[in-house]
């Protein structure tokens, strides 16, 4: 006797174009993928509420309200991944969805392996909240044990500032996840300090320089231009 393999990840679709959901359902099932439905905002909630997904793939442009507020409704009560899913492509759009909870931001058209693969590590990271107390994060061969404040590469500790380390902190806390830079910089410098970007560049490049192997093609620490840094933690994750 035969027994079916365990469903796979229950996705939540929310787009009021049904040719985009035909197809985004089409190729999550294909790759085994549980998908559900929803075409508005406020189907959209009451769909979270019921069928709890694993993750939301979700428009911006709905009928019935901003995707935004989808979000933020969404956020009220539940930590699952969302993925923004959408055909603005304005630095603001983007920080602003981050900021209110989304996990990652992809603009239409889009690339489907780019979708799994931030797929793929938006669920990784929804496994893996409260990291904090984690034993350890590896990103390659990086490993962050935040529990003892110590970075290896590849087995050899890596002297941090306070700095460097608590940059590294924020972004080791939510693999996977983009960072925006004033989050990062209200994080790390206070309030007072964000717009001040430049600091994350001299900062992220001194980390750089610290752990990755090749310091002007970065593998881990990664850069979304205009919006933010992300930690990558696995070789199948979307490289920039």
């Amino acid at each position: 006797m035969t027994t079916s393999p365990p469903p796979g990840p229950k996705v939540l679709i929310v787009d009021d174009e049904p040719q985009i959901r035909r197809f985004l359902r089409a190729s999550l099932q294909s790759h085994d993928y549980v998908v559900v439905e929803a075409e508005n905002g406020k189907e959209a909630v009451k769909v979270c509420t019921v069928q709890k997904p694993d993750l939301l793939i979700l428009d911006l442009g709905l009928p019935d309200m901003d995707g935004l507020d989808v979000i933020k409704l969404v956020r009220e009560w539940s930590t699952v991944p969302i993925i923004v899913l959408s055909i603005r492509s304005e630095d603001a759009d983007k920080i602003e969805a981050l900021d209110r909870g989304a996990n990652d931001y992809v603009t239409k058209p889009f690339s489907m392996g780019e979708l799994l693969a931030r797929m793929r590590a938006a669920l990784r990271q929804g496994r893996s909240e409260g990291a904090e107390n984690a034993a350890t994060i590896t990103a390659g061969d990086i490993t962050i044990d935040l529990s003892k404040r110590l970075i290896t590469l590849g087995g050899s500790p890596v002297k941090l500032s306070r700095k460097e380390y608590d940059l590294l902190k924020i972004l080791a806390m939510h693999p996977g996840k983009v960072i925006t830079h004033q989050q990062l910089l209200q994080e790390v410098w206070g309030p007072a300090y964000v717009e001040e970007t430049q600091y994350l560049r001299v900062y992220m490049g001194q980390l750089r320089q610290k752990l990755e192997r090749d310091p002007a093609a970065p593998r881990w620490l990664i850069t979304e231009p205009g919006v933010g840094y992300r930690l990558q933690t696995a070789r199948s994750s979307v490289q920039k």
